[in-house]
Formats: C-alpha cells, structure tokens, sequence
C-alpha cells in the first residue's frame, strides 16, 4: 500500500480543525500519514475513545462485499486517529490484498498463532499509516479448522492469542470467510461486535437466519452475548425494485440491527478492492467512500449512545 498524500483541506477535516489552524501547526501543501499522526500529537487531537473494541465482520453468504467493506472501515477509522488492528481470516487473503498486500510474502499467519503457539504479536505487520497494523493470511490459513478439531479448549484459542495485544488497539477489526468452521466460532467468541453486510436481495436472508441461530446457540451453549449487531445493506442501488422490497423486508425483519445509512452501489469502490487500494486512497470522494464513512459515524454514535446508557442504568442502580 502506498503512502497516502493528503491536500491540506483533507487534512484539516480529518483532524477537526480550520484550515488556519492547521497552517499554524505546520503549513505544507500536501501531508503524508506521518505528518497528520505527529498533527495529532502535537496539537492533542484524539478522537473520542470507545475503549478496546473487537469487532467481527460475518456472513455465512458469499459475495456480500464484506471485505471491501471491512478493510475500509478499517482504513478510515485509522485515519480518524484510532488504533486499529485488522486481522485477516480467510485463507484467500483477500484482506491482505485489499490493503495492497499478497499474503504469500508473509511467513507468519494466525495459523501459526492458534497452532502452533507463535505469539500475536509476532505476526502482526505495519502499514504506512502509524496506527493501523493488519495480521495477514495466505493459503496456508485453510487448515487451521481441522488442526483446532482436537485441540481440548478449540472454541478459545482467539480469544486467548488477543488477549496479549488487545491493549495496544483501540479496535481490532477481524474480517471472516463466508463458511461456519472452528475459525468463524473462534473469531465470534472474540467479538463483542458484529458486522454483517447484506445485499439487497431475499438470497441475503438464508445467511441472516443461519447466522443469528449460531449467535443464540453461542448465547445459550457458551454463554457469550455480543454487545451490538449491525446489518449494513452493501451495493444498493435505489432504482432496482427488488432492491428497495428487500431493504423493506429488512426493516419489519431486522429493525434493530439494521442500519440506517446504505452503502450504495459504487463501481470505483469495487475497482480500488480489485486494484489493491483502500477506498480512501484511490476515489476519496467516491459515492462509495463518502457512505463507508457515514456507515462508520453512526456506528460510532451507535455505540457511544450505548455507553451512556449503560453509565445512566449503572447511577440508577
């Protein structure tokens, strides 16, 4: 992944402030990445904390354009000034390639992690943004299902790798394959978030009905409740009528999960996936880019509005 340039107005919003401010810190025509982490620094902008969060992007259907979605997520909160930690767990490593990566030149996966006993933190690999790191993955991921079959505490083995690097992150973003493995049941036993793009079509709802069993079976047989579930509608595009009956059928179904902002349908948000870029880089002011970040603001609200009710039942208790 390159190092991404930023025009001074970009960097000016991205860190809150006026543009006369920002020529006051450290007047330049253009920014790197380096230049907007030291910003922040020095001018002691942070964005609001949202403790140590581990999030899990999941669908048990295919094509859904979870990774897309996931990487750039992950992109932009990094740009917001978060922590961010993205791990790759599907074999295809098609993560890794979204940052601009092949998983092949990495010697180091999570398989190594979970099997045989490699430290965390010794796979983690750093991008040319300060704050965003990824673990990657390659073809070599594809047994780590059947090597945790007899392993005595299988379903854990995530949750006990993180635990020696969560501290580090504000948020680890764990990207998942389309399948129902070990892998998936470990990574959803980490999460205390879950993602799950849908496009909007009925197909999508087979995979929604499996995957909200397995969440209730986790509850009941593991005793593990995830403390949010967001459905986010991917590739949606308003003048298809079947589009807009199955974003319907999600409000009377899923008026709880689902998200209110709609990623539209967006060709140069594809092509920066296929091209190995994140969103963010290479169509910033795609129609694309500009709803993964209001997809990411009302998740951030989501959750904020979440902590100040838990802060308000706990006075009241």
């Amino acid at each position: 992944m390159d190092l991404p340039i930023y025009t001074p107005k970009t960097t000016a919003e991205l860190l809150g402030i006026p543009s006369k401010a920002l020529r006051s810190a450290l007047d330049q025509h253009s920014y790197s990445a380096q230049d907007l982490w030291a910003l922040r620094k020095a001018l002691r902008i942070h964005p609001r904390p949202i403790g140590h969060r581990k999030q899990l992007f999941l669908n048990f259907k295919g094509g859904t354009g979870k990774t897309s979605l996931s990487t750039s997520y992950a992109y932009r909160l990094a740009e917001l000034g978060y922590s961010v930690l993205l791990v790759d767990l599907d074999s295809q490593g098609h993560a890794t390639k979204c940052l601009g990566y092949e998983g092949e030149d990495f010697e180091k996966t999570l398989l190594h992690v979970l099997v045989r006993k490699a430290p965390l933190s010794e796979a983690i690999q750093h991008t040319p943004l300060p704050n965003l790191d990824f673990v990657p993955s390659n073809l070599g991921m594809s047994t780590v299902d059947l090597a945790l079959m007899p392993m005595a505490g299988r379903e854990f083995k995530l949750r006990k790798a993180v635990e020696e690097i969560e501290d580090r992150y504000d948020v680890m973003v764990f990207d998942a394959p389309p399948s129902f493995g070990l892998l998936n049941l470990n990574a959803l036993m980490v999460a205390e978030d879950l993602f799950v793009p849908v496009l909007p079509d009925f197909l999508s709802f087979h995979g929604l009905k499996l995957l909200f069993e397995t969440v209730q079976s986790l509850e009941e047989d593991l005793n593990h409740v995830l403390d949010h579930v967001f459905i986010v509608v991917n590739a949606f595009n308003q003048t298809f009528k079947l589009a807009k009956e199955a974003l319907a059928a999600l409000r009377e179904h899923y008026p709880e999960y689902l998200l209110t902002t709609l990623v539209r349908q967006c060709t140069k948000f594809a092509q920066a996936s296929s091209e190995g870029v994140p969103v963010f880089i290479s169509e910033r002011d795609s129609k694309g880019a500009h709803d993964v970040d209001a997809f990411l603001r009302e998740v951030l609200h989501r959750l904020d509005q979440s902590r100040v009710q838990a802060a308000t039942d706990a006075r009241a208790g």
